[in-house]
């Protein structure tokens, strides 16, 4: 990160934050939710990164900050809606064998909140010959095989989960180190996710393998200046993450500087590209929530690894304050 500070990125994510907390209507689920026909990708899915933006925030805030009270009112939000989670057992009844409740649900999880039942169940279904032998792309293998971990559940009987997580790791884009000029959009997004996934949302650096960090660190900010370039915000938020996912700093501080300037409006949306909204109609939440939750976890995890890298406090009045 350089030469960004902790005030610059501290103004970012509360400016996200902020943002999304006034727009937590727009998150409600819909009455019929639980209804197999209704589309996910409006509905539940957003509620999700809601979730896990909440949990990050919580991790990497400052107890005492305006983000992390902002982080717990939105988490608490979050859980409600889903009646503290009594809609993914609705969920797994009408669609045994989905995933996406359980991948959901694991924010949660982690953050303490519980429904026993559904954990039950989830323990259950990963002892099913239908859950070890289900097909995947590897990076959605990956985010299954953190799941798995998040809730405590055990692997398979006879399978020897770090092995499959290892292969599937090396299946991908990112994992086999791909040339770099192959990167692209879709490139993008499936490396992010690879770097969210193994590290637990930028929990566990250590957990990335060092061929992947040297790699990163050599290629990201070149494709981050790809991605200011052409303004494609929503990227550019998720690979700032990346960024502070990774062991060591990468300089990426030309890329913050302009997203801070450029990307984020006053009121603190960002668009997935492009300018940022400059008044609110119907279409901005749907078109500007996800790269502001992004911007949000980029911005709270490189604060967050910048104060812990910071000297203490010393009787002298020296370190930081």
């Amino acid at each position: 990160m350089n030469d960004v500070g902790v005030a610059e990125l501290d103004r970012v994510s509360l400016a996200a934050l902020s943002w999304l907390r006034g727009h937590l209507p727009d998150f409600r689920l819909p009455a019929d939710a639980g209804r197999p026909d209704v589309d996910r990708n409006v509905t539940l899915k957003p509620l999700g990164e809601l979730a896990q933006l909440s949990l990050s925030t919580l991790r990497a805030s400052e107890p005492d900050s305006t983000q992390h009270q902002l982080a717990r009112e939105m988490l608490d939000f979050a859980w409600e809606e889903t009646s503290q989670g009594e809609l993914f057992l609705s969920l797994v009844r009408d669609e045994p064998h989905a995933t996406y409740p359980m991948e959901i649900y694991g924010s949660f999880a982690e953050a303490g909140l519980h429904q026993p039942e559904f954990e039950e169940y989830a323990r259950f279904m990963a002892t099913t010959r239908a859950w070890r032998l289900t097909e995947y792309d590897p990076t959605r293998a990956l985010a299954l095989f953190n799941t798995e971990r998040r809730m405590g559940v055990p692997a398979h009987p006879g399978r020897d989960r770090d092995r499959d997580r290892e292969e599937a790791m090396r299946r991908t884009w990112l994992g086999g180190l791909a040339e770099p000029w192959s990167f692209e959009l879709r490139a993008g997004y499936a490396l992010t996710h690879y770097v969210f996934h193994v590290t637990d949302w930028g929990q566990e650096p250590g957990r990335l393998p060092a061929e992947v960090c040297d790699y990163l660190t050599l290629w990201l900010p070149s494709w981050l200046d790809s991605c200011v370039a052409n303004e494609h915000w929503d990227l550019t938020g998720e690979l700032l993450a990346v960024a502070a996912a990774l062991p060591e700093p990468v300089p990426v501080a030309e890329a913050w500087q302009a997203y801070a300037t450029t990307a984020q409006s006053m009121a603190g949306a960002v668009a997935e590209s492009g300018p940022p909204p400059t008044r609110e109609t119907a279409d901005t939440f749907l078109s500007c929530y996800h790269s502001t939750v992004a911007g949000a976890f980029a911005a709270v995890l490189a604060a967050g690894r910048l104060r812990a890298a910071a000297p203490p406090v010393t009787a002298a009045g020296g370190g930081r304050p």
